[in-house]
């Protein structure tokens, strides 16, 4: 199999599973931000074995499919708004030298994109007037839990390396 046949054809899988992984994360709210973290890990797979573009794709291809199959846009929303693209750029920050620098890139990426969020969510859903002090408390909480989600994304990522993608090249 040519390698562009070979990116293709797991870009699509790992798109696919992404949906479907996505789908389920509408119908069980339970665990939906947990499903929604887990259905990065195909984006994470898309740049493990094929590179970054292909990971920009399959972000990209799940998110529009995403968004035009499921009734319950929660799921795909978090998808995109960061879960879907942060292995991609987790990637790129981690090629960087420096633990420090790479941390400091990792929470920035994440408080902008919880500052979208909460942009977007305060609009739609509330009408909540001018600061609250609050507010510190949820970016405070959100970071420590991101790096708990970064450490352990990492770990999974390395299990993939170590154990499903060895496998797939054979």
């Amino acid at each position: 199999m040519s390698r562009k046949t070979r990116t293709l054809t797991l870009s699509a899988l790992f798109s696919a599973f992404t949906v479907i992984i996505l789908y389920i994360a509408s119908v069980w709210p339970s665990g939906q931000i947990g499903l929604v973290a887990a259905a990065s890990l195909f984006v994470a797979a898309a740049v493990i074995e094929s590179g970054l573009v292909p990971g920009v794709y399959v972000f990209a291809a799940s998110s529009i499919i995403a968004m035009l199959m499921i009734p319950n846009r929660a799921a795909p929303i978090l998808y995109i708004a960061f879960f879907g693209f942060y292995p991609v750029l987790k990637s790129l920050i981690e090629r960087l030298r420096g633990t420090i620098l790479q941390w400091v890139l990792k929470l920035l990426v994440f408080n902008i994109s919880l500052t979208v969020l909460w942009f977007l969510l305060r609009e739609l859903f509330f009408s909540l007037e001018g600061f609250s002090p609050h507010i510190i408390l949820v970016y405070l909480g959100g970071s420590v839990i991101f790096a708990m989600f970064d450490y352990g994304f990492t770990k999974m990522i390395w299990f993939y390396i170590n154990r499903i993608s060895r496998k797939m090249r054979k």
